[in-house]
């Protein structure tokens, strides 16, 4: 299983509240149509006052194996998907990479 992790930082103009419904009712489910994704999870930083870590969420996808992950990419499903990212996140800061997950602790 091959995870796509995804740090995303809302547009300046939007409050918290805009980009978490942006990101829960248009983007989520543009990526639910991915060819080939087995798993999505949106992760949403919590108020925290002794913890601000400056991104506003991270986005989790799995798919088989790194060319199932390319192939939605390369869908007309990832295209769209891909071009309403602007829409609500910065994409001078969000950043993005496969990573290997090393369960510690079940």
């Amino acid at each position: 299983m091959l995870k796509f992790m995804v740090v995303l930082y809302k547009r300046s103009d939007l409050t918290r509240e805009q980009f978490r419904r942006h990101l829960r009712e248009i983007h989520g489910p543009l990526a639910r149509k991915l060819p080939g994704l087995r798993k999505y999870v949106q992760n949403f930083v919590c108020a925290d006052p002794r913890r601000k870590p400056g991104w506003d969420a991270i986005v989790e996808l799995y798919f088989d194996d790194w060319s199932s992950m390319e192939a939605a990419r390369a869908s007309p499903q990832g295209t769209a998907s891909d071009a309403d990212v602007p829409a609500f996140a910065d994409l001078s800061r969000t950043t993005w990479a496969a990573v290997d997950e090393v369960t510690v602790l079940v």
